[in-house]
């Protein structure tokens, strides 16, 4: 993703986000609605998950040192799980206290107006967002569907910022259904029924967020098309006759590392393979930009040898080889 892209997308929605906790705060106080407090606090919550991602951006700038070698990139991956935390414990588990709170304890709403014009407004500040953060990941989508861009993508920023906008979304409208509903019948308990339901929605995304987060953390290889592009460029058909097997990993959003084990010519000198090898890693960085790492050690094609190395998931029944779980 361009990191510019990303920027934009997290700071149009704080901005949203901040003004709508305030806005719902203050509706809650003139209301009493246990809706209008469980999505204030979901605002506030989402405002510290925009800034944990500018946070993490920020930190994943840094220079390689001496301990980390390969840089920070991977800080981004770090607080794009920590939002998932603090969505799951801040935003979702407080409304569904609260929900069940007011299931077992209704209060009448108050001034209805406030919280049922707040929701207006806030559903029109958070399709802005929404509109912002689909605009900036559309380059990138590509022809994916919507669910294999948040599967695949590699920066966790837009998918992330997508995820809360749209549980943002279907939370207010679950909030003024919540609202609507304890006004059309009087009966407030709809008010924490649409509170409880705004806490499971936040849930879940926490839980989707969290299970692909942990996967970049725990390290992916490149996409097909970038691995692909990696094959076709490192071998020449001279010096470097062949791949004998090949691992890729992502130690940043935009970084990745290669590592490969290539067949050379027995008869070819020293200079040669190390001319060859040369060429085959500015090959590699013209075709896929974001190889920064490339480490290709030379040997003699055998089965043997290239059996040792085969990819573990290219085994007979295994998952289709350079496929992720991201």
């Amino acid at each position: 993703m361009s990191a510019s892209g990303g920027t934009k997308a997290i700071v149009a929605a704080l901005a949203a986000n901040l003004a709508i906790a305030v806005a719902k705060f203050v509706a809650f106080l003139f209301s009493g609605s246990s809706s209008m407090l469980a999505e204030s606090v979901h605002s506030v919550a989402d405002s510290g998950n925009q800034a944990l991602l500018l946070v993490g951006g920020k930190k994943a700038q840094r220079q390689a040192t001496p301990q980390h070698p390969f840089g920070y990139g991977r800080e981004r991956y770090i607080y794009a799980f920590l939002v998932s935390i603090v969505l799951f414990s801040v935003g979702g588990m407080f409304a569904i206290y609260e929900g069940y709170e007011k299931i077992k304890n209704p209060h009448e709403l108050e001034h209805w107006y406030w919280p049922v014009g707040v929701l207006v407004f806030a559903i029109i500040a958070e399709g802005f967002s929404f509109r912002t953060a689909i605009k900036e990941s559309n380059p990138l989508r590509g022809g994916h569907s919507w669910k294999e861009f948040v599967r695949r993508a590699k920066a966790p920023e837009l998918p992330v910022v997508l995820l809360e906008d749209l549980g943002a979304l279907v939370g207010l409208v679950l909030a003024l259904g919540g609202v609507g509903l304890a006004l059309a019948t009087g009966d407030s308990v709809w008010d924490g029924i649409g509170t409880l339901c705004i806490g499971i929605l936040l849930i879940l995304i926490a839980l989707v967020l969290a299970a692909e987060t942990k996967s970049l953390l725990l390290g992916e290889a490149a996409g097909p098309e970038e691995t692909r592009k990696i094959e076709a460029a490192v071998v020449d058909g001279d010096t470097v006759t062949r791949i004998i097997h090949m691992r890729t990993l992502h130690i940043g959003p935009e970084e990745l590392l290669v590592a490969a084990k290539i067949a050379v010519r027995h008869d070819d000198t020293a200079t040669e393979i190390a001319s060859a090898i040369d060429a085959a890693e500015s090959r590699i960085r013209e075709a896929v930009p974001i190889a920064r790492v490339i480490y290709l050690e030379p040997d003699i094609y055998s089965e043997a040898e290239a059996a040792k190395g085969a990819d573990p998931e290219a085994t007979p029944g295994g998952p289709t080889p350079h496929d992720t779980a991201h």
